[in-house]
């Protein structure tokens, strides 16, 4: 591999700007996130010609002494200020030119968070939030790595419960089907949502209603992370829709 003399972000520099190599190795993110009943994706928007006001994921080349996880987290601490935030790999993306500036193998990692909880420091680049169900073209191959992850989610999603990352701490059945159906792109039975969602025994009752919401109020209730965590791995199945 040559090594690469600078940091240059690939999916924003200029490709004349960018130092001659032959091969590199690089990493994006997709952020999820939820709000207003919608799933969402952190884009940017990108400054190569090749690909004039198209929107990027979050990414950037490995550093030559970097582990792939260790440039993931940099790239979302550096382009968002966000940290301490749930990422996981989720494929290797390698057509050979699916970069114009050259031969770049990347991974692709995914993240799950809460949009009201987690506020951007960085806004470079019209960096913003975006529907994920609106988004039907991307710069470089990043609409199928975007696919790629979306699929993966809803996979985990009837997994394990990561789906809660996405939620208030407190949180009513309905903002819980609103949340799976919009990541699933799924209506689900009501009757039958909440029947498989108790027998996980893993939501909590805390004895409070919603406040100021424009339909019956319903009960709210917490992920009950402690019993989770004592769950023997064969004991929970996931949630099968």
């Amino acid at each position: 591999m040559t090594p690469v003399r600078k940091k240059p972000n690939i999916n924003t520099t200029p490709v004349e700007l960018m130092p001659d190599f032959q091969f590199a190795i690089s990493v994006d993110c997709v952020i999820f996130g939820y709000e207003d009943n919608q799933l969402k994706v952190l884009l940017i928007k990108s400054d190569l010609p090749a690909f004039s006001e198209q929107w990027s994921l979050l990414g950037d080349l490995v550093h030559p002494k970097e582990d792939l996880d260790a440039a993931s987290y940099r790239v979302l601490k550096e382009r968002t200020g966000l940290d301490n935030v749930f990422l996981q790999q989720v494929h290797t993306f390698g057509q050979v030119r699916r970069h114009p500036a050259g031969r770049v193998v990347t991974t692709a990692y995914y993240s799950l968070i809460n949009v009201r909880n987690h506020q951007l420091k960085q806004l470079d680049n019209e960096l913003h939030w975006h529907p994920v169900n609106e988004i039907r073209e991307m710069a470089f191959d990043h609409k199928k790595i975007l696919d790629t992850c979306l699929e993966r989610l809803q996979k985990k999603v009837q997994e394990e419960p990561v789906i809660f990352n996405l939620l208030e701490h407190k949180f009513s059945l309905r903002d819980l089907q609103n949340l799976f159906e919009a990541i699933l792109d799924v209506k689900l039975d009501r009757r039958n949502f909440r029947k498989k969602l108790f027998t996980t025994n893993l939501l909590t009752d805390i004895n409070e209603m919603e406040q100021d919401v424009p339909h019956r109020p319903g009960k709210l209730y917490t992920f009950n992370h402690a019993r989770y965590a004592k769950m023997k791995k064969k004991t929970f199945v996931g949630i099968d829709f």
